[in-house]
């Protein structure tokens, strides 16, 4: 939310616009002027959202010129590039298991080209050695240990899965052939991990060989154990999501015709949520504690199970204690300015309820970009597999090596995903801006038709340029963050703690330059779809406006931005306790606590798809407000969209500031004092 207009810049807006119209006035009767307005001035003064032409062409075009690269980039990995490589894994001879290789042999290697259909595990002959050993691709990993050649010929016949070279018969079988490491001379009982056959018992086997392999298992046993829970309770976990879903359109309902009691509903509601949910934590510890005590006095043994359980819940207990007492100073502090918040809502609500879609924006915005992230990851995919099959002069077997080109494409595919996803946001941003400038612009609202069309016709046929662009710049930022990030994580064990330091910092300094800039784009976007110029202009002005009262701007955003998150954490807390109070009921569960948080992050998202439009749409129209101003007066020639209700807020609202940070108790007019 944006608060940019106080008395003493409506006082001056109107002191300058009346002085102006004395002057043309006199002008006009001297005869110096036509007497009349020009065209476009008069359709400015009447609906300053039409008369625009294209914008940022130019960005427009390099952003197209860039998605041709990665269509290009889509084409090369795609025909270079094997996906199923990466699930599936490959044989010795270049053939990707469980795939039809036919037409994909390698030059002058045996075997290779092969339908490997059906054959989707990598087996390998000998486990001590397994990067010179022969890998090959089989129906079946072997379930029990097979110590001779016997073993695997029948194990060959019984389970149709051949263990020795593919052109080595089952009646062949012997131990010349083990000793050319065609044939394996002793399998161990295996079972798939990833589509490669991994032994059992590989700490037994190897010894310090595969210790860290052996560490890798015995830790994924907790990961099974949660993905067991997860796969237990998902009926319910989606049941839930849907639960949250009706508590955030509740939310919006009640924002929306209780405006001026749900602010202070959702206060007290996040108040007793949070002390309530917190000792329910609390409560929920001390339960799982008094059981484990009572099972060591008796001399019973503990489950891992019971003992990650309750540390779990102790963490969540101490997190939820910390953040209460901080929710209740902020609330403390904040107290009164809170109720400033009221009038601006309703006026919001009064938006979304003759353009009621706006609430789906989010929606579509999250399943588009869910689109692009699978496709994303498809060409990611086929990018990592793009490789050069070369053969090994020492053992003969194909091995793939990285392309000398992909590195370069690996960079340019990383642009394109932040890129296109801050473009795709930065569409949602501009079509809600557009959909609000078209409902405050339009004096009769009932006259309103399709106002999401419309904004999106302007979208994309005059204002895709501003986007790019936006996107663009918040990718010069992102990028390099995401870059030190990375070198920070591979220095991580480095003795220069200086350097570490340093990296932090950057990355601290390019993560708030990176905030500062989205909040000024989305601000630039709302001017573009109000004033339909550019976006550097767009973001001139947004920014001059902000800077202009940046301790208002503050405030006000900081109660009105406030009372929406604390909305979204009733969503999340009232999710989060029907969801504790039914797992607990499902004696089947290991750690219900994993699923009961994956509830609440979901809940979370849910909330803000709901709740962050509100947000959105509350800045618009407050920057429509302000180019309101701009254009008139007040005079019964030049009217304000502003309803009366907004205007009166805007002024009252800025006394009551003002009042406040002087440190007054009371505001600094009667009409103030109604709020």
């Amino acid at each position: 939310m944006i608060f940019t207009t106080t008395v003493n810049y409506l006082k001056e807006r109107k002191q300058r616009k009346q002085s102006y119209y004395q002057w043309k006035k006199t002008t006009e009767m001297c005869g110096c002027c036509s007497g009349k307005d020009s065209a476009e001035d008069k359709a400015d003064l009447t609906n300053p959202i039409k008369n625009r032409g294209c914008t940022d062409i130019i960005i427009l075009i390099l952003f197209v010129l860039f998605w041709a690269g990665m269509i290009f980039i889509a084409a090369f990995s795609i025909t270079h590039g094997d996906a199923w490589r990466l699930v599936y894994g490959y044989d010795s001879f270049g053939n990707t298991c469980d795939e039809d290789n036919t037409g994909k042999a390698v030059e002058n290697v045996s075997f290779s080209g092969m339908n490997m259909e059906g054959k989707g595990f990598v087996f390998i002959l000998d486990i001590l050695d397994p990067v010179n050993s022969m890998k090959l691709c089989v129906n079946k990993c072997p379930g029990q240990d097979l110590n001779t050649t016997v073993d695997i010929a029948r194990f060959a016949v019984t389970e149709g899965s051949y263990l020795c070279r593919y052109d080595i018969k089952d009646t062949d079988y012997s131990a010349d052939l083990v000793k050319k490491g065609i044939c394996p001379g002793r399998v161990f009982a295996s079972e798939p991990l990833l589509n490669r056959c991994v032994p059992k018992q590989i700490f037994s086997t190897a010894g310090d060989i595969f210790a860290k392999f052996f560490d890798f298992v015995n830790s994924s046993d907790l990961f099974q154990k949660v993905l067991h829970d997860l796969m237990t309770g998902w009926r319910e976990m989606l049941i839930l999501c849907f639960v949250a879903l009706g508590f955030g359109a509740l939310m919006v309902l009640l924002i929306r015709f209780l405006a001026s009691v749900i602010v202070w509903f959702i206060i007290t509601i996040a108040i007793i949520g949070s002390i309530a949910g917190t000792a329910g934590l609390w409560w929920t510890y001390m339960d799982k504690k008094r059981f484990i005590d009572d099972k060591e006095d008796d001399n019973i043994p503990l489950l891992n199970v019971d003992i990650d359980s309750e540390q779990a819940f102790m963490i969540y207990s101490i997190i939820a204690t910390v953040l209460t007492v901080i929710l209740l100073l902020v609330i403390l502090v904040m107290r009164k300015r809170i109720g400033l918040t009221v009038t601006l809502f309703h006026e919001a609500g009064k938006c979304l309820a003759d353009v009621p879609i706006l609430l789906l924006q989010p929606l579509w915005t999250f399943i588009i970009l869910v689109f692009f992230f699978v496709y994303w990851i498809i060409i990611l995919a086929f990018l990592a597999t793009a490789e050069k099959a070369t053969v090994d002069k020492t053992t003969g077997f194909v091995r793939y090596t990285e392309h000398e080109n992909v590195s370069y494409l690996w960079w340019y595919h990383l642009i394109g995903l932040i890129w296109t996803s801050e473009f795709i946001i930065a569409c949602q941003q501009l079509v809600v801006s557009g959909a609000v400038a078209t409902w405050y612009f339009t004096r009769d609202k009932k006259n309103l038709s399709c106002t999401i069309c419309k904004s999106t016709k302007l979208l994309i046929f005059h204002h895709l340029g501003s986007v790019a662009f936006g996107a663009f710049i918040i990718t010069l930022v992102k990028l390099p963050r995401w870059i030190l990030m990375y070198m920070q994580k591979k220095t991580k064990g480095s003795q220069n703690t200086c350097v570490q330091y340093a990296m932090k910092c950057c990355i601290c300094c390019l993560w708030c330059l990176e905030k500062c800039l989205k909040y000024l784009n989305q601000n630039a976007y709302t001017v573009v779809a109000i004033q339909g110029t550019n976006f550097c202009s767009s973001a001139k002005k947004a920014f001059m406006t902000l800077v202009s009262n940046a301790l208002r701007v503050a405030a006000i955003n900081s109660v009105g931005d406030f009372v929406l998150f604390l909305g979204k954490i009733g969503v999340c807390a009232a999710t989060g306790a029907v969801g504790i109070f039914w797992f607990k009921s499902k004696e089947e569960l290991n750690y219900y606590a994993i699923p009961v948080l994956l509830v609440c992050i979901f809940a979370y998202f849910i909330a803000h798809c709901f709740l962050s439009t509100y947000e959105m749409v509350i800045d618009a129209l407050l920057l429509c407000f302000c180019h309101d101003t701009d254009i008139n007066d007040g005079s019964p020639e030049r009217r304000y969209y502003a309803s009366v209700s907004l205007q009166k807020y805007i002024e009252e609202g800025s006394n009551q500031i003002t009042a406040i940070s002087k440190g007054d108790e009371e505001p600094a007019s009667p009409e103030a004092a109604r709020l």
